[in-house]
């Protein structure tokens, strides 16, 4: 089992390692070749590559940042993250 975290992000980076969070692999951007049964995939991924990735057998979670939209577009600092209640959340998406 790999984790991956895919982000281009240095504070979304900043803010998983405040965390602890135990990541294999930092992406900008994810094959879904390399993805295998039983991975990890953390990011904010659009709805149709989560829904390939449960399909693979893998787990997503979404990193949710509730962010004003003052601040859309800009860097954004582990510190503003952690203020703005940044999280991890899991998801299961079924394509139909």
């Amino acid at each position: 089992m790999t984790t991956w975290f895919v982000t281009r992000h240095s504070g979304a980076r900043d803010w998983a390692a405040r965390r602890d969070l135990s990541v294999d692999q930092v992406v900008e951007h994810l094959s879904l070749d390399d993805i295998e049964s039983g991975d990890h995939v953390i990011g904010t991924l659009p709805v149709n590559l989560v829904a390939e990735l449960n399909e693979r057998g893998a787990r997503y979670f979404h990193l949710v940042l509730p962010l004003p939209s003052g601040m859309r577009g800009q860097e954004i600092d582990a510190d503003t993250m952690e203020r703005l209640g940044a999280r991890l959340e899991e998801y299961h998406v079924d394509k139909r």
